[in-house]
């Protein structure tokens, strides 16, 4: 190695001393992003079964598909989830004593169990997204175009499994897949959020949905939607910071809802750029108020419009 790439070496060691945020690979690992990743592509195989496979699924063959992904799952989320809690572990206990590392990979392995005994029921919930979807959306034409195509339905997905560890109290792999599936359809949904069944989430892109929110049954949002939180002050990471949305909300475009005690009653709609801080009844219709504009039609004289 050339004398400035030595250089530049110590200076970066150096700063992994100074600053930290490095994962020393002689103390437990970190989860690993590739990892979880993975671990997400089985999970939508075990969900979806043939629709992320070149080939489709075979009726005399899905047994053992579906043994051989959930034994691979099993093996790799276990593995992922030891690594979460030994993190979480070093950082409250220090260093763990070889008995403690054993009842650790127990718990794992006894949290990745009942991970999987509840991916059913997820693919209940999943198709009854997969249906308000398509019964949402004029431009759908079957459940397999959406299944395949629509980014609300994977980032439903994977918040309804990171939703799971969540409430297992599982440290960082949740907002791993949450933020993994954020950055490839713009939709950013925490895994602690309350999400009932039937969310369609139409276009998607901008849509937030924050830690604390409750929605419930058939609600449909549009792109650009925040259900945020009025104080992001650390001082209150502890308390409802978010709305809830009632049964049979419609939201439209780009309208912001916050605040932990703001309610949104049920069946009301919302409409395209509303802000609200303050709660509304059942059966409201929120909108702006109409605006002005000066239309200037060609070469003719400009004339107001009432939009």
């Amino acid at each position: 190695m050339g004398a400035r790439l030595e250089k530049i070496t110590g200076m970066l060691i150096s700063s992994y001393e100074r600053e930290g945020g490095i994962n020393y690979t002689d103390e437990c690992n970190l989860p690993s992003k590739m990892g979880v990743i993975r671990i997400l592509s089985d999970i939508e195989a075990l969900l979806f079964p043939g629709f992320r496979e070149n080939d489709g699924i075979r009726r005399d063959t899905v047994r053992l598909f579906t043994q051989e992904i959930l034994t691979r799952l099993f093996r790799d989320l276990s593995e992922e989830v030891e690594k979460s809690i030994h993190f979480s572990e070093r950082r409250t206990r220090g260093g763990l004593s070889r008995e403690h590392r054993i009842k650790v990979r127990e718990e794992a392995e006894e949290i990745t169990y009942r991970f999987l005994e509840r991916l059913p029921e997820v693919r209940r919930l999943l198709m009854y997204d997969v249906k308000a979807t398509l019964e949402g959306d004029p431009a759908a034409k079957s459940e397999e175009e959406v299944i395949l195509s629509y980014p609300g339905i994977e980032a439903i997905l994977v918040y309804r499994v990171a939703h799971i560890l969540w409430t297992e109290g599982v440290p960082l792999i949740p907002r791993m897949m949450t933020e993994y599936v954020h950055g490839k359809t713009g939709i950013d949904i925490h895994p602690g959020a309350t999400i009932g069944e039937g969310l369609c989430i139409d276009h998607g892109t901008g849509v937030v949905i924050g830690e604390t929110t409750v929605i419930g049954n058939n609600v449909k949002i549009y792109q650009g939607v925040t259900l945020g939180a009025l104080s992001v002050k650390k001082s209150e990471a502890n308390v409802k910071r978010h709305p809830t949305i009632e049964d049979n909300v419609t939201i439209y475009a780009g309208a912001t809802i916050l605040g932990g005690s703001t309610v949104i009653g049920h069946h009301s709609i919302i409409g395209g750029n509303v802000w609200l801080t303050s709660s509304v009844p059942p059966y409201s219709k929120i909108y702006n108020q109409p605006s002005r504009y000066v239309i200037k039609p060609g070469k003719e004289e400009p004339h107001d419009f009432q939009i």
